[in-house]
């Protein structure tokens, strides 16, 4: 009796142009999708890490701090801008709620004429300092730091950000048409298939190829909707009609962001005295004394100075994350408080938007999430390499086969 031959079902149109669309996009981009991954996991812990590196001057160690006061803030620039001399001026502070950090004052300026990084920035440094003597803790160029560097290739290649951005985006859309195509190639026929699919199976494998095709495949499956969502988030800040989408879809329809340019400064130049910021920041303070801190802008001019509507200072809620954040408008000469914009007065699409960066790197809910991104950005990092690897294989093999 003759054994049937059960011959290997040929793959549909659809999935064999999937499959060629999925291996012409992967040759063309997956050089740049490696550095934009590895860079985004190289990125994840930064704060982890420069809290470790920088202990010693994000703590100042005053003693006793409760019988001491701050000094006030334009006390406090002139004496570091006398401490650092730096030709640019002071732009912004960060002042922490928790009274044993220290003050961080930034130096930061953008050229619009530089056509990349490092002349578009002619400077980003910051200065810890005690804010109980004014003395400066310790200076870093931030620009030229390690993260920020990494940040940056991930952000625009280092080439100027007005098309740099683009030029890193559009990877990324083809990147989320590789994703989608390649959960399409990995979707199994049946039962035998799909038990096959969701682990590795080497036990009696030996051969690298099978093991490569499996990491590649195995990985990707798991990984693809992390992936997915921090592509997705990445574009929004490479395309503005991502950012619209965005806030259309999460805010129920709504084409127009809350607009606050209205509030305004009315109170004479008169009244703005050196203890105007004070005021400000005491204010604050008062109001969320749970925050992580506030930043206030420093009034003066910059290389591309832009007539700013009102002045807002910015309050953190969380120390790992920007998501829950408040806004507040304040009258830059009297320093009155004008407009206060909380989390609860925010609509489901601000709340969407302002989480973004959050979701983006993995810092959302803290260190699971960091963890998560970290590990989906090495696997998305893996891809190309794998992928390029199978098709390399594939290839030998046809060449040896037409000898």
């Amino acid at each position: 009796m003759k054994k049937k031959h059960h011959h290997k079902k040929k793959p549909s149109a659809f999935k064999k142009w999937t499959g060629k669309l999925h291996l012409w996009f992967g040759l063309g981009i997956g050089f740049l999708i490696f550095i934009i991954s590895i860079t985004g996991a190289l990125y994840v812990f930064k704060d982890e890490i420069e809290n470790i590196t920088r202990k010693d001057v994000i703590y100042h160690n005053e003693q006793n701090i409760d019988q001491k006061q701050v000094l006030p803030i334009r006390v406090l620039e002139k004496a570091v801008v006398e401490q650092v001399k730096e030709k640019y001026p002071v732009h912004w502070v960060n002042i922490p709620i928790d009274k044993k950090m220290s003050y961080l004052f930034y130096w930061y300026e953008h050229d619009p004429k530089g056509w990349n990084y490092f002349d578009e920035f002619p400077i980003y440094k910051v200065a810890y300092v005690n804010p109980y003597n004014g003395k400066v803790l310790r200076t870093y160029d931030e620009k030229n730091g390690f993260f920020q560097i990494v940040k940056m290739i991930h952000w625009s290649y280092l080439l100027k950000q007005e098309w740099g951005t683009y030029l890193v985006g559009i990877p990324v859309i083809i990147f989320v048409i590789m994703l989608i195509s390649g959960i399409v190639l990995w979707w199994p026929k049946n039962k035998a298939a799909r038990k096959q699919r969701f682990s590795f199976k080497w036990q009696n494998v030996k051969n690298w190829k099978r093991k490569n095709y499996d990491l590649h495949n195995v990985l990707g499956f798991y990984a693809s909707i992390f992936a997915l969502i921090f592509s997705l988030t990445g574009l929004f800040y490479a395309f503005f009609v991502v950012q619209a989408a965005f806030y259309f879809i999460f805010s129920g329809g709504k084409t127009a962001y809350p607009d606050f340019s209205s509030i305004k400064t009315k109170a004479p130049i008169e009244l703005r005295t050196e203890g105007t910021l004070d005021k400000i920041s005491n204010t604050v303070k008062a109001k969320y004394p749970d925050s992580y801190g506030f930043s206030i802008d420093l009034g003066h001019e910059h290389m591309d100075d832009h007539e700013h509507p009102n002045f807002e200072v910015y309050v953190k809620h969380l120390s790992y994350s920007y998501h829950k954040s408040s806004s507040l408008i304040f009258d830059e000469n009297s320093g009155e408080l004008l407009h206060t914009h909380d989390m609860k007065d925010k609509n489901f699409g601000e709340k969407t938007v302002g989480a973004n960066y959050d979701i983006h790197v993995g810092s959302i809910l803290g260190l699971p999430t960091k963890i998560i991104a970290f590990i989906v950005s090495l696997i998305c990092a893996s891809l190309p390499v794998t992928g390029f690897m199978i098709w390399w294989g594939r290839r030998k093999k046809k060449t040896v086969k037409t000898v």
